[in-house]
């Protein structure tokens, strides 16, 4: 089912908050959410439909519904670690499609700064026993994908880095960004290794905080006194070993983008503004590959030389300044990407970074891990009018 043109996003809130030991996760949930509906102009009493991921406590949709309030006709409780809030953008639209709610609330929240994440408890997944004795950690096993890629492609530590100096560019115009200070190269390259050959620099921050989307029907949002931003097309997918046959090289962006572009009607050079999910440098450097706005192998050239810094590049991308410079909370930055996409198709993105004439716009994120299994979510947004 095509979901072009069956709904809109009417409202989007990020969390200003980076530390937050004052407030619990269900707090910043429910901040969250009604930033997003008083961006939107709606109230809680019109949202009949709830989404979340693996970041809501508790019973996850079943405790949040309860805590905010919520009298639901549709609930989806998706799970693909940082991309769920794309996916979720899609299924949103998909839900209002076949009439099950005509006003979805999205919210992402989490606390890892104020407490840190802990192993152990819990079932433990069917890959533990052959793959936890080896010391996978999402450092490493990014860092394995970026080691591969510059042995099969030439790609360097110098061209990687260009993508965090993008985002560094407009961090400094971003009041909330936990990095503002503009970094170089070479500050790239001579911040401490993480897990060969990733940097520091070349890492997302931590930081808590949440975020929020509303996505309504057709007539609902025709309603709203604000920009309409309609979901053009979507796409998910899940990548991982199956039992060793792994290529390194690619993410499951490669099968998420392309249904996500045929459903839209456009290719990659329609697109005037990109938020791609930044975990690490590398993972921005594979996706714009995947998702066809540069050949296999060639991404590091691609984003080298400013290519990415609005204004200056071909593809403005993460003008918010990302993950790796603004806010990636709960570990997963996948709404944050969404967010920023409305704003710059509104017209509402900070006048320094605003992408001219922004009419089509595309977020995509990856959950989970590129170097084991994770998913992938796609979503092409345009501005109506």
């Amino acid at each position: 089912m095509s979901i072009k043109g069956k709904a809109y996003i009417v409202g989007a809130y990020e969390h200003p908050a980076r530390h937050a030991p004052d407030k619990s996760t269900p707090q910043l949930h429910a901040e969250s959410a009604l930033g997003a509906l008083q961006d939107a102009g709606l109230s809680r009493d019109d949202v009949d439909g709830y989404f979340c991921a693996g970041d809501a406590p508790g019973f996850g949709a079943l405790s949040m519904a309860d805590y905010m309030g919520l009298k639901l006709r549709h609930i989806d409780s998706t799970e693909t670690g940082g991309s769920s809030y794309i996916v979720h953008v899609a299924h949103a639209a998909e839900a209002i499609a076949a009439g099950r709610c005509s006003v979805a609330l999205i919210t992402l929240a989490g606390r890892p700064r104020s407490e840190p994440f802990r192993r152990g408890g819990g079932v433990a997944p069917p890959e533990a026993d052959f793959e936890t004795p080896y010391g996978g950690q999402t450092s490493n096993l990014y860092g394995m994908c970026a080691a591969r890629h510059m042995y099969e492609f030439g790609t360097t530590s110098e061209q990687m880095a260009w993508i965090k100096v993008a985002a560094s560019h407009h961090a400094q115009y971003n009041p909330h960004a936990m990095l503002q200070n503009v970094v170089t190269v070479e500050e790239v390259l001579a911040s401490p290794i993480i897990s060969t050959p990733l940097h520091r620099l070349d890492c997302c921050v931590v930081s808590d905080g949440g975020g929020a989307l509303i996505v309504a029907a057709p007539e609902i949002a025709r309603s709203l006194k604000r920009p309409l931003v309609g979901v053009m097309g979507a796409g998910e997918a899940v990548k991982g070993p199956r039992g060793g046959e792994l290529d390194l090289t690619f993410s499951a962006a490669a099968w998420s983008g392309p249904p996500a572009f045929e459903m839209a009607g456009v290719t990659p050079a329609d697109i005037k503004y990109a938020s791609i999910y930044d975990s690490f440098t590398i993972t921005v450097l594979m996706q714009l590959e995947d998702l066809g706005f540069c050949k296999k192998g060639e991404g590091g050239r691609f984003v080298a030389d400013g290519n990415l810094i609005s204004g200056v590049g071909k593809l403005p991308f993460n003008t918010d300044g990302g993950g790796l410079c603004n806010n990636h909370p709960a570990n997963r930055g996948g709404i944050t990407k969404v967010i920023e996409a409305v704003r710059q198709l509104r017209g509402e993105a900070h006048p320094q970074v605003q992408v001219p004439n922004c009419d089509i716009a595309l977020a995509t994120g990856i959950g989970g891990a590129l170097g084991a299994r994770h998913g992938a979510g796609t979503v092409i947004l345009e501005r109506e009018g």
